[in-house]
């Protein structure tokens, strides 16, 4: 069981002026044994468990921006006073002035054990911009600054560890909302993917009991799989919802779903969560 709230990323994000709710997004590509997604909705927070899943024993934060942590003159604290704030124990690596401005790098990183990741995305904050990668507990300094330069010289559909042989993972979060991660795991896509139904489907429970949150059981493997073997770009949108049942319209796309494509004109497929049984079916659209 997931416990998914009201104020989660499918719950406070919508689009466009008319405000319609924010749709499910999910794609996927593999090449040279590397698997990447792109999604939406999600915060960090409500995949933490899935990341933490796949890492090595340490996890490298190397992008970190926020409007939640400001100084006095209403400056972005540092990340290590942020961790810090958080009680996250951490190892500090300075990059220094040459990486502000570079896309994905923060002028420090973060080094902290995986298992910290919960604590320091605790859901009292929100980073609008985030990019993590895991390395081994004993990452030296020299290895943290090649890392750097990986990630400040790929190119943005570069595949990135194909560069850097021991990660297992690399995720990158913007607005809190949008989700592009690269991994080795060919079970995370699938995974992903049934953690964006649940947050779908337990975001509009939670608003339908007008409660904080909602506890909600995630589809077993056997569902994302299939969409998956059927097409890589799915969107997807709530239909009817009850206290007994939610459906969620899926409909494929020819390519990854960006801002401002609509849901097609009828769904290839339902997926349904019986709350009452705790079970997910999916079926054709009739």
């Amino acid at each position: 069981m997931i416990e998914v709230g009201q104020q989660g990323a499918f719950g406070v994000n919508s689009v466009g002026m008319e405000r319609e709710p924010f749709p499910l997004s999910f794609s996927v590509r593999e090449a040279e044994g590397l698997w990447r997604v792109s999604a939406g909705a999600a915060q960090a927070g409500e995949l933490v468990d899935l990341l933490m899943g796949v890492a090595n024993d340490a996890v490298a934060v190397v992008s970190l921006e926020t409007n939640s942590y400001l100084d006095e003159d209403w400056h972005p604290l540092r990340p290590a006073l942020i961790a810090a704030e958080l009680g996250v124990p951490c190892r500090v690596h300075p990059l220094g002035p040459w990486a502000a401005g570079t896309n994905g790098l923060a002028e420090e990183f973060l080094v902290m054990d995986r298992d910290l990741l919960p604590r320091l995305l605790d859901g009292t904050w929100s980073p609008y911009e985030l990019t993590l990668i895991d390395v081994a507990a004993d990452v030296t300094p020299e290895q943290l600054d090649e890392l750097a330069l990986v990630l400040g010289t790929s190119g943005v559909d570069e595949p990135l560890l194909s560069r850097l042989g021991d990660s297992r993972i690399w995720f990158s979060g913007h607005d809190d909302c949008y989700v592009l991660l690269e991994t080795r795991d060919p079970a995370l896509p699938a995974a992903v993917l049934a953690r964006l139904l649940t947050l779908l489907a337990g975001s509009a429970l939670a608003e339908l009991i007008e409660e904080p949150s909602s506890r909600v059981p995630e589809p077993g493997p056997w569902l994302p799989e299939q969409l998956i073997a059927t097409a890589p770009h799915w969107i997807g949108a709530l239909g009817n919802v009850t206290e007994e049942l939610v459906t969620i319209g899926l409909a494929a796309l020819p390519d990854p779903w960006r801002l401002g494509v609509s849901f097609p004109q009828r769904a290839d497929l339902t997926a349904t969560l019986d709350v009452r049984h705790g079970t997910w079916r999916i079926t054709p659209e009739e």
